[in-house]
C-alpha cells in the first residue's frame, strides 16, 4: 500500500493551496461584496464585528482584502508564501480575538476551524506552493524534482 503512494506526495502542497485559497477567496468575497450568504451589510457587518473585540475598521478592511485577494493568488499559487503568511497571521487573530472565548468546538462558535486554516496556511509557508502554480511556472519557487 505504502509503495503504491510513492511520488503522490508532491501533490499534497497543491491539494492544500487550492483548498486555502477556494476558501480565504468566499470569505474574502462574503465580507467585501456578501457574497456566498455573507454578511447582509458587507464591511460594515464585519466592521462592526472586529470592533467589538477592539480591532480598529482599518484592520477589518486590511483582513478582508487578504482573504479574497490572497485566496485568489493561493489557489493559483502566485505569491503563496507572503499570502499564507498573512492569512496564517489572520486567523491567529481571529482565534485569539474572537473564537477562543468559545472554546474548541467549531459549531459553538469555537477555534477549531479557523486554527487548523491558520495551520494549513502556515504549512504552505513552510512548504511552499504546489508543483502547478504561477510561482514555480515563473521560477519565484524553484522546481520540485
Amino acid at each position: 500500500m505504502i509503495k503504491q503512494l510513492k511520488g503522490l506526495e508532491k501533490w499534497a502542497p497543491l491539494l492544500l493551496q487550492v483548498l486555502l485559497g477556494a476558501l480565504f477567496f468566499v470569505h474574502g468575497g462574503q465580507k467585501l461584496f456578501g457574497w456566498f450568504s455573507g454578511f447582509p451589510t458587507r464591511m460594515d457587518g464585519f466592521i462592526a464585528l472586529v470592533q467589538k473585540v477592539g480591532i480598529p475598521p482599518f484592520w477589518a478592511w486590511v483582513s478582508a482584502l487578504t482573504e479574497f485577494l490572497g485566496g485568489t493568488c493561493i489557489f493559483f499559487g502566485f505569491l503563496t508564501r507572503f499570502w499564507a503568511a498573512g492569512i496564517a497571521i489572520d486567523m491567529a487573530v481571529a482565534v485569539f480575538k474572537w473564537n477562543w472565548q468559545f472554546g474548541w468546538n467549531w459549531l459553538k462558535g469555537g477555534y477549531e476551524f479557523p486554527l487548523t486554516l491558520g495551520i494549513i496556511a502556515l504549512i504552505l509557508v513552510l512548504t511552499g506552493p504546489g508543483s502547478l502554480s504561477v510561482d514555480r511556472t515563473v521560477g519565484l519557487e524553484k522546481r520540485t524534482p
